[in-house]
């Protein structure tokens, strides 16, 4: 079974810093891209970055050069180190994985909340 487990959220102040952790289980984690993915209150859930097994990244034009996405393989855990926050950044974050075969997961989400 597939569990992705969050944290790392919280409350911080403009132009902070916060880092969000996934732990996966279920999957062999190194052959999956990972995904990270946030949904502000009354809208829809978008894609923030994206980490393939090779290490190849993408960003939403949003977060490019504000966010970083990494991967350790050997604690099966996908980060996003988010810096420069905005309160536009505030939303619940996930973590996603698609596994061929199996199927679309989602973590629980962790909420961030900047103040301005």
């Amino acid at each position: 079974q597939v569990h992705l487990v969050e944290s790392g959220g919280g409350l911080v102040q403009a132009g902070g810093s916060l880092r969000l952790s996934c732990a996966a289980s279920g999957i062999i984690f190194n052959y999956n891209t990972m995904n990270w993915y946030r949904q502000a209150p009354g809208k829809q859930r978008d894609l923030v970055a994206t980490i393939t097994p090779g290490d190849s990244v993408n960003y939403a034009d949003s977060v490019k050069g504000r966010f970083t996405i990494s991967r350790d393989n050997a604690k099966n855990t996908v980060y996003l180190q988010m810096n420069v926050l905005k309160p536009e950044d505030t939303a619940v974050y996930y973590c996603n994985v698609i596994v061929l075969g199996r199927g679309m997961y989602w973590g629980q989400g962790t909420q961030v909340t900047v103040s301005s």
